[in-house]
């Protein structure tokens, strides 16, 4: 029977009913039966609906994660996320098998990154453990030298004793380890004045030394949000002129403002329409709007008492084909995917299934002959021009089959391809000005995008990561089939010239390819996750030399941005990572110094938190990361010069069995700290002003401050 328990007393296999609205999850739950809407802010940074579709039931005893498709997580309520919505199918009730509790959830992963974060290899803190034992073998070398002194002279026990550990707290600074922290909390106090947040204070020591930093695209090098510019419909004869949405005139109705209206992951709720910003201007642009069908609604194929979503045009529209269409189901958008569907029923017609994504992915699934041959040239104009682009594609399915027996591979085949929409994405007023500084101070700044590549390439030469006078190398490298091996090619972008490179060689002679004068950093590689993932597979001793000169990562997957900075590490940079936290909270973990630009529950997994939501962060993160590098150093040379002098001092007292006084110590500080506070400068600033002097991103100071660290 169904009983009421405290969250507490749920174990793994106990059967949850879920019931209302805005329910937060105390557990990870398998969906089994009903369909939900979650809000997974929490997790992924990303505050949009998120729609869970039941496990499909098998027959078969092999694992659930194998039963289903690529992507398990549609089927999992993680825990502590919301519930918006919990939508029962038929007179049933939503239901949902405990997965995991407590510290294993994915909430609790998150909590324990948080708690135990990844210890860090840093030199300094190496070098400063070797120093210490140093310290303390001269301690026992003065320690000796006391004892035997003090012995030979006839002085009592307690004397000999209160001498000889008196040697080693004074060669043994004890107060080092707080004084190397100093630094570091002045920064961390200046950065929270800039709204830069940090739950990992030793990592600023390790902003100092960042000589590469990775950025995301959508979100942070250009705006969030994405305005419809315009659609290409096309046809038998191939694609038709573009419809402008600025012109104002009405989207022409048919499949394809159909697909507009009906493939999406948006919600009613409240009488509000709620869901992914991409999704709601699309929609809004076909002048549609969104309801509801009562309980008396009927659809053939569906359990009786079903509640759908409906979507019709309204009268702005004018005449229609279709009266409206009802979302029967949906296969969820996710990024490994590239894409999602939907299955609809026309109001008494046909059953339709609508694909969006990304444009190859779709037209992979289309019949061949309804994609344009222009297909690949047309993409490329609104893509060179840094346009998101989307595909759209559909197919009439027959409607004897219940709509919840449908499999995700037998609606997706056969489709026909219908039209791109093209959507404007701007860059960020403070893009190109930030990333021209971290350029001008000689660090690496690289690219890592789920869009595609062509736009990637573009953002990347509009925002002055790729300069006007430097060559951009597209490496494509082909998986292997029956017939060949594994391939690799690369060509310049613009002139198309292409080089294949076989299992035979792994040396690529850029010089021929790319006359630059030899000048070093004048060509830039560009290649997508397909591609990342070929040659990580096939040609790994390839990887490194193309991630020297790596500059445009596209059609990256949340678990391939981790690889790169993982791979990035490998070759001894110190990585940062930028980005909104929606689909790289794994990468900004990875990463040396991750930056969140996010202020959802799941960006505190990253390091450092910025309340501004763009890349003007970073160069203040690493001025004061330096700041409170040097003042460590500082710190470090006075304590160790404070120590050494005064350990000289005393062992030569001690031979004539004398000694300090109170009064003789006190003094012997203040003419240390005055001595070297007037020879350093740095020092004296942070004696007079509290704090160390930020030095500027200039070239020739990074390079002094990167060469004092290697030293």
């Amino acid at each position: 029977g169904v009983q009421d328990l405290e969250s507490r007393l749920l174990v793994p296999g106990d059967l949850l009913i879920l019931t209302g609205s805005r329910v937060q999850m105390p557990c990870d739950a398998i969906l089994i039966d009903g369909g939900c809407v979650v809000d997974e802010g929490m997790l992924t940074g990303e505050s949009i609906p998120v729609t869970k579709t039941p496990l499909s039931q098998m027959a078969s005893s092999a694992p659930w994660k194998m039963q289903t498709d690529a992507d398990p997580r549609r089927h999992v309520l993680f825990c502590g996320t919301e519930v918006i919505q919990a939508k029962a199918a038929g007179s049933g009730s939503v239901r949902a098998v405990v997965l995991q509790t407590g510290f294993n959830t994915a909430k609790g992963d998150l909590v324990r990154s948080i708690l135990y974060p990844k210890p860090m290899n840093f030199k300094l803190y190496r070098d400063a453990i070797r120093f210490l034992l140093c310290l303390v073998g001269t301690a026992t070398i003065g320690m000796i030298y006391t004892l035997c002194v003090y012995v030979l002279s006839g002085e009592p026990p307690e004397e000999v004793v209160r001498k000889a550990l008196d040697v080693v707290t004074i060669a043994v600074p004890p107060a080092l380890p707080a004084a190397l922290t100093t630094g570091i909390i002045y920064a961390q106090r200046r950065l929270k004045k800039k709204g830069i947040f940090c739950i990992s204070p030793q990592r600023i020591n390790v902003c100092g030394q960042l000589n590469l930093v990775c950025f995301d695209k959508t979100g942070t090098l250009t705006r969030g949000g994405l305005d419809p510019w315009g659609v290409v419909a096309c046809d038998q004869n191939g694609f038709q002129a573009v419809h402008s949405f600025a012109s104002g005139k009405a989207l022409p109705q048919g499949p394809l403002c159909a697909a507009m209206a009906s493939c999406h992951s948006l919600i009613l709720l409240d009488g509000a329409i709620q869901g992914d910003p991409l999704d709601l201007k699309m929609f809004e642009a076909t002048k549609w709007e969104m309801t509801t069908s009562g309980g008396d609604f009927h659809l053939k194929g569906m359990p009786a008492h079903t509640t759908v979503t409906v979507v019709k045009p309204t009268d702005a529209v004018g005449q229609v084909p279709v009266e409206g269409l009802a979302i029967l189901r949906q296969f969820p958008f996710s990024s490994a995917l590239q894409r999602m569907t939907v299955v609809a029923q026309e109001m008494g017609g046909a059953r339709l299934a609508f694909m969006k994504g990304a444009p190859e992915r779709v037209a992979s699934f289309c019949q061949p002959d309804t994609v344009p041959s222009s297909f690949i040239s047309e993409l490329q104009i609104y893509t060179t021009q840094g346009f998101r682009v989307i595909a759209l594609a559909y197919k009439k399915l027959e409607s004897d089959c219940p709509a919840t027996a449908l499999t995700r591979e037998k609606v997706e085949s056969d489709l026909i391809f219908l039209g791109l929409l093209i959507l404007e994405n701007r860059l960020k007023e403070e893009t190109k000005p930030v990333l021209e500084e971290l350029i001008s101070a000689r660090i690496r700044t690289v690219m890592i995008t789920g869009d595609n590549l062509q736009t990637a390439i573009t953002v990347a030469r509009k925002s002055g990561m790729v300069s006007e006078g430097q060559k951009i190398i597209l490496v494509e490298a082909n998986e292997a089939t029956s017939s060949s091996s594994a391939s690799i090619s690369w060509k310049l972008v613009e002139e198309k010239k292409c080089i294949p490179f076989g299992n035979q060689d792994n040396y690529i002679n850029i010089r021929e390819e790319v006359p630059d004068n030899g000048r070093e950093g004048s060509y830039h590689f560009a290649l997508s996750g397909k591609s990342f993932h070929v040659i990580s597979q096939h040609f790994s001793s390839l990887l490194p030399k193309i991630l020297i000169n790596g500059t445009i990562f596209a059609r990256m997957s949340p678990g391939q941005k981790s690889s790169l900075v993982e791979e990035f590490q490998k070759l001894d940079y110190f990585v940062g990572m930028c980005g909104d936290g929606a689909n790289d909270c794994g990468a900004l973990k990875m990463a040396h110094v991750g930056i969140s630009l996010s202020e959802q529950e799941a960006s505190v997994a990253s390091p450092f938190t910025s309340k501004t939501p763009n890349i003007e962060c970073v160069p203040h993160l690493i001025k004061e990361g330096r700041a409170a590098l040097v003042t460590s150093f500082c710190m470090f040379k006075y304590m160790a010069l404070y120590s050494m002098i005064q350990y000289v001092g005393v062992l030569l007292l001690y031979w004539e069995t004398n000694s300090l006084s109170n009064y003789q110590f006190l003094f012997q500080d203040l003419a240390i700290t005055t001595l070297i506070g007037v020879t350093s400068k740095n020092f004296k600033a942070f004696i007079l002003q509290g704090l160390p002097l930020l030095p500027s991103l200039h070239p020739r100071k990074v390079c002094q401050s990167q060469r004092q660290e290697q030293n």
